[in-house]
């Protein structure tokens, strides 16, 4: 599935990882954890895409592809999907036509024919059911005046609409309180599936209580330090992240 093998990529001509190097198997659920600075995000970004970071040595790859010669639409259309921090607003664009031109995009990129409007209506009431998700919010501009957790349910929404083949999850449970993580935690489990992979970034223990990982990486200094079970993150959430960052 997500190959990686040691990835150097900077921002603003500073370096941010140093040498990253990691594995994520098609079925397998991998939590990333560090400090602050470590390099988390600029992992997501790079993986899909973001303009302003600059992958100087290394390589990425998906199921064999190289991730890294592709534009960011066309990793996306390969099932690459992020799920933001800080969710974008979109002023004047409902969030019904916004996931249904995103889906369409990424069927007519596959070569596949677009989803016609019953049928998008009908999917999108179904996951939005699925997610708690009044139906009259779609209708609206995508997330603008909705709270934190509306927010990431719409993002988890769109991931299942989408129906991705590799998930990056950037501190998805940042801003939520404890019954929105419980239902955005439900949305993410629901797309475990043996064929798709996922990768969720977290600075806390407690996402991991309810989207329980295969293996635990700990990142900092811009490479992974450290591995191991779901036992690494209790140990983080215990002693913090102080020795592997002396280490790094």
């Amino acid at each position: 599935m997500l190959s990686i093998s040691n990835l150097h990529a900077a921002a603003e001509d500073k370096e941010i990882l140093k040498g990253l190097s990691l594995e994520v198997p098609a079925g397998e659920v991998h939590a990333i954890m560090g400090p602050n600075g470590a390099g988390k995000s600029t992992l997501s970004y790079v993986l899909t895409g973001r303009q302003g970071y600059e992958v100087t040595e290394g390589s990425a790859t998906l199921d064999g592809e190289d991730l890294l010669a592709l534009e960011p639409n066309e990793r996306a259309a390969k099932g690459v999907f992020l799920s933001f921090q800080y969710p974008l607003e979109i002023p004047g664009v409902p969030a019904l036509t916004f996931i249904r031109t995103a889906l369409n995009a990424q069927r007519k990129a596959r070569g596949e024919a677009e989803i016609t409007a019953p049928e998008f209506l009908r999917l999108a009431k179904a996951k939005a059911a699925d997610l708690k998700i009044d139906f009259e919010m779609l209708k609206r501009a995508l997330n603008v005046g909705f709270s934190g957790g509306e927010k990431k349910r719409m993002e988890i929404l769109q991931m299942a609409m989408l129906s991705p083949r590799f998930l990056i999850l950037d501190e998805t449970d940042s801003g939520l309180d404890i019954d929105a993580l419980r239902i955005v935690s439900e949305g993410v489990n629901a797309l475990r599936s043996p064929d798709r992979g996922m990768l969720v970034i977290t600075h806390y223990q407690r996402l991991l209580d309810y989207i329980k990982p295969d293996k635990v990486h700990v990142l900092a200094g811009g490479r992974i330090v450290a591995s191991g079970g779901p036992d690494l993150a209790l140990e983080l959430e215990r002693e913090g992240y102080d020795k592997y960052a002396r280490a790094a």
